[in-house]
């Protein structure tokens, strides 16, 4: 198909192309008009599958493909499979993850496709067939059992649900939707820079802690003896002078402490 479209040099114009989400796309071309999209999409729009056509389908998915269909008019023109390769780091990440938090996949997979990708990288709980808004809702029931949630996407169809999560990330090669909405974006298309951007956070919000501690303790105790507060008792009065190079070494001691993070190992 990509040759033939390749060697027609002739000029397509597409008409009132849309775009459903979680569902597929159509158009009108030559006052025909044509949908692209998963099986639950084509069959609204009243493509049916022959009993061998259903067969391929299945036998694609078998083997943890997405499954496309392309039609035109009720016609069934062509059954396209997508697959992305599980990365080899995407099965210790989750083994890593699941070892301190619920680690659930939400995907508009069918879910004979999704339990074969849940199976490979070790997920236990999955949700499958999801449109845009069925992801959102099982975000809300995860927030409504007073849990945290962060939700991780790189598309469209996960945007929804990011910006109802608590924290919410973008991988970096996610769309731009995706990454408007997230949190933050993980400059690496990962699964193993999660576990990575959790820890790095937790180290981030502990160094807040001990620069607020630094920062303040200088100041209550070197500013009332500077005061005087213990003279009457003990004759002892801080130089004014020493007290104000104890407030300055507070700002070393925050600066310091906030540079260690570089020799942190995530």
């Amino acid at each position: 198909m990509v040759r033939y479209l390749q060697a027609d040099n002739s000029a397509i114009e597409i008409l009132d192309f849309k775009t459903i989400a979680g569902k597929g796309v159509q158009a009108r071309v030559n006052g025909k008009q044509y949908f692209a999209g998963n099986e639950k999409w084509i069959k609204e729009k009243l493509v049916w599958l022959t009993t061998k056509q259903q067969e391929i389908a299945n036998e694609l998915r078998s083997k943890g493909n997405t499954v496309l269909f392309f039609a035109e008019n009720a016609d069934l023109l062509a059954i396209v499979a997508l697959s992305d390769a599980v990365k080899i780091t995407s099965t210790a990440a989750i083994k890593k993850l699941k070892q301190q938090r619920e680690v659930v996949m939400l995907t508009g997979d069918s879910t004979q496709t999704a339990a074969i990708v849940a199976k490979k990288v070790g997920i236990d709980n999955y949700y499958a067939d999801l449109l845009p808004a069925d992801k959102a809702r099982h975000v809300m029931q995860l927030k409504a059992q007073d849990k945290c949630v962060a939700m991780v996407g790189d598309g469209i169809n996960d945007s929804e649900a990011m910006a109802k999560a608590d924290i919410s990330m973008a991988m970096g090669k996610g769309t731009d939707i995706a990454m408007s909405v997230a949190d933050f974006t993980l400059i690496r298309s990962d699964l193993s820079a999660i576990d990575t951007a959790i820890k790095l956070s937790s180290l981030i919000v502990s160094t807040i802690h001990q620069n607020l501690f630094w920062a303040f303790i200088y100041n209550l105790v070197s500013i009332p003896l500077a005061a005087g507060v213990l003279f009457p008792f003990t004759g002892f009065q801080l130089d004014p002078m020493i007290a104000s190079a104890a407030m300055a070494l507070s700002s070393v001691s925050v600066i310091t402490n906030s540079l260690l993070l570089k020799t942190k190992k995530l």
